[in-house]
């Protein structure tokens, strides 16, 4: 329901916290210590009060191994579950890297692209990305399909 979603950045960021906090089955006093801040603070943290601080959203990406653009960057696409869903593959992270090196290669040509370009290749990339994830996920669901009639299960003779 629409009604449901935090609408502030705030909002998303607290939830995105959370969200990564528990895919990684952490309670707050352990990333609170791994972060070296008062566990009242994380939770303050946690919750998405006060300024968004990105200092603290680094330290809590290496507390809990995710990816910490993928966090700061879900707040302007206005969904917390993109820093779960990025917090293995580092997909945020490894963006910017790219980009960094793109700049570092390619300098003031970039402003020479434009716009509708920029889109494009971006476009194709990521639906190419998506193809692969969709593709792996149905070659592994074929390869167990495939071998699960190997395995030994019991018989109804066995039953009675």
């Amino acid at each position: 329901m629409e009604s449901d979603r935090p609408r502030s950045q705030n909002e998303i960021l607290g939830a995105a916290l959370r969200l990564v906090r528990l895919h990684r089955r952490m309670r707050p006093a352990e990333v609170a210590e791994a972060m070296g801040m008062a566990k009242r603070s994380y939770e303050h943290f946690e919750a998405g009060k006060g300024k968004i601080n990105l200092d603290r959203i680094h330290r809590f990406a290496a507390a809990t191994d995710s990816d910490p653009y993928a966090i700061i960057d879900c707040m302007a696409l206005g969904s917390p579950e993109f820093a779960v869903r990025c917090a293995d593959n580092k997909a945020m992270l490894a963006l910017r890297v790219a980009a960094q090196e793109f700049d570092e290669a390619v300098g003031d040509a970039i402003m020479e692209l434009d716009t509708r370009s920029i889109i494009n290749a971006f476009t194709r990339a990521l639906k190419d990305l998506g193809m692969q994830a969709v593709r792996r996920d149905d070659e592994a669901k074929a390869w167990l399909a495939d071998r699960i009639g190997r395995l030994v299960t019991p018989s109804s003779e066995e039953d009675g």
